[in-house]
This record gives structure tokens, C-alpha cells and sequence, in this order.
């Protein structure tokens, strides 16, 4: 599909890990999400819609909770990234921008079930059919592990 690393983490063990490592692995997972974002993005000239910077959203979320809003503004975002790459990839179905940005709110007063949503919906791209995808053909790169 892309000419991009590939990496589908089954959105369960995700999850787990991050309640495994006391929520270190949700900051390592936040910023891996954003930079094979930000590499789907340069593999396909779209940087503008995927994102450039993936330590400035893992910043966002964490010294950004010094002012309140940038974590929320992050995530909203990431959620935006992850429907512009499964537009890219042509799949049929799209994330809930809406819907994952509840879910992180919720996840900042409850359990972090955010992860559970976008991964999932990330999962999305790296299944995508690979005629639909960009010129550069299949990247035989991919596989299921959780981290």
C-alpha cells in the first residue's frame, strides 16, 4: 500500500500494556501512532493533512496539560489524521472523529479506551486493499505484534 513501515498492533494488547507499564506505553504508542502518520504522509506528499512533527503531539499531551486545552486539541487532531490516511488508503469505512475525541475525554476521567478506538481504526489503513492504495505498490513490511 504505502511505501511506509508498517506496524498493526491488535488494539486489545495495546490497551493492556498500557495499564502493564502504569501508562508509559500510551505516551511510546501516542507518538508511534503520530509519526507513521507523518510517514504515511511523506510517502504520499500529504504532510499538510497527516502531520509533521510527532513530538510536538506527545508534547502536547504531556506538558500540555499545564494549560489544559493542547491535549485535547491533539488528540481531535490525530483522530483527523487517521481518517485523512484511511481516505488515502480508499477504505470503506471511516473513524468517528467525533466519536474518538469523546472517547479520549472519557479517557482522561475513566480508562484510556481511546487507544482501543484509534488503533483499531489505524489498523484500518495498514488492511487496506493494496489496488487502492498509492502507485508505489505493497509494503511488505507488516506485522501483527503489539507494540
Amino acid at each position: 500500500m504505502f511505501d511506509v513501515r508498517k506496524k498493526i498492533r491488535h488494539p486489545l494488547v495495546a490497551f493492556g500494556l498500557v495499564f502493564l507499564t502504569l501508562g508509559i506505553y500510551y505516551l511510546v504508542w501516542y507518538y508511534k501512532v503520530n509519526r507513521e502518520l507523518r510517514d504515511i504522509g511523506r510517502a504520499t506528499g500529504q504532510e499538510d493533512q497527516l502531520g509533521r512533527k510527532p513530538l510536538n503531539s506527545l508534547l502536547a499531551i504531556t506538558v500540555g496539560w499545564l494549560i489544559i486545552v493542547p491535549p485535547f486539541v491533539s488528540f481531535y487532531r490525530t483522530f483527523q489524521r487517521i481518517e485523512a490516511a484511511q481516505e488515502l488508503a480508499g477504505t470503506r469505512e471511516r473513524v468517528n472523529v467525533w466519536l474518538g475525541f469523546i472517547l479520549y475525554v472519557l479517557g482522561v476521567l475513566l480508562l484510556p479506551v481511546e487507544v482501543i478506538y484509534a488503533q483499531s481504526e489505524l489498523n484500518r489503513v495498514w488492511y487496506a486493499e493494496p489496488s487502492r492504495a498509492t502507485p508505489h505498490g505493497p509494503s511488505t513490511d507488516a506485522t501483527l505484534s503489539p507494540a
